[in-house]
């Protein structure tokens, strides 16, 4: 572990971020460059101090997990996070589809949507990255571990998956998510994490296995779906989806009509997710 370059790394890329660069007020005029030391361990996750003896040459080294949130909170591309897990004494991942990282232009875009549900999706359907309203709306996604945390394994797997959508739309998600996988097969031709996912699913679900059968391939997002609030009840909502170059993550933005009553649910939202947070 290189202590004098990490900490050198670490401290110009917090200067180099702006706070609108990670979706914060710029607010009064700063007395540094960039962000401070605690805007950036809250973005991570840490205490100030680790954070702090990092950048001063005495923490100790970073576990990946933690160089995950790093390569987050710092919105580090590819190269950056590979050069990271080196001055940390570890191997940087393989720079496979459906990994940890995450793009971040689609980061950049998410952190500037503070007035509506959006969040960050791998091709097997993992939540990445939720902004508040999308926790409001659909609970931590991210919570999942394991071949849970795909979507499309929870879809067949686990009856709380389905409560978030009407019951009269079941068959109808049920058929996109089992063609959804299949697409995302396809583009890792045919085989890693997309293949695991689906000989789970088959020894797993009987019901995926039939729909599996169909070789049904189409697009993963409706361009409008209605979602079950627990507390706000049905929310009809539009989908716009935002690809990277290789198709491998989605930004999905969850809009309503304005001046409609799905749009106040929506605003009702930010109410009812800060009461949450806030107990």
């Amino acid at each position: 572990m290189d202590r004098a370059e990490l900490a050198d790394f670490l401290r110009h890329r917090r200067e180099s971020l702006r706070p609108s660069d990670v979706g914060l007020p710029d607010g009064e005029r700063r007395r540094t460059a960039g962000l401070s030391r605690e805007e950036v361990a809250a973005l991570v996750g840490m205490s100030t101090d680790y954070y702090a003896r990092l950048e001063q040459q005495r923490g100790p080294q970073p576990s990946e997990q933690m160089l995950i949130a790093l390569t987050r909170g710092l919105r580090l591309g590819l190269d950056e996070r590979d050069h990271l897990y080196r001055l940390t004494g570890h191997h940087p991942p393989r720079r496979t589809r459906g990994g940890e990282h995450v793009s971040p232009a689609l980061l950049r875009v998410l952190d500037r949507l503070d007035d509506t549900p959006a969040l960050v999706l791998s091709d097997l359907a993992e939540t990445l990255a939720q902004n508040p309203l999308a926790v409001a709306l659909l609970g931590d996604q991210r919570r999942h571990e394991g071949l849970a945390r795909s979507a499309f394994y929870r879809w067949f797997t686990d009856p709380a998956e389905r409560a978030s959508y009407p019951a009269a739309d079941h068959e109808h998600q049920l058929a996109l998510q089992a063609s959804g996988l299949r697409a995302a097969l396809s583009m890792a031709g045919g085989g890693g994490r997309p293949r695991e996912l689906v000989e789970a699913l088959l020894d797993a679900s009987d019901e995926f296995a039939a729909l599996w059968r169909r070789h049904e391939v189409h697009q993963r997002f409706d361009d409008r779906k209605t979602l079950v609030h627990p507390e706000l009840g049905l929310i009809e909502v539009d989908c716009q989806a935002l690809f990277t170059e290789d198709q491998s993550q989605t930004l999905l933005v969850l809009t309503a009509r304005p001046g409609s009553p799905d749009a106040e649910k929506l605003r009702l939202l930010g109410v009812i997710g800060s009461q949450r947070f806030a107990g």
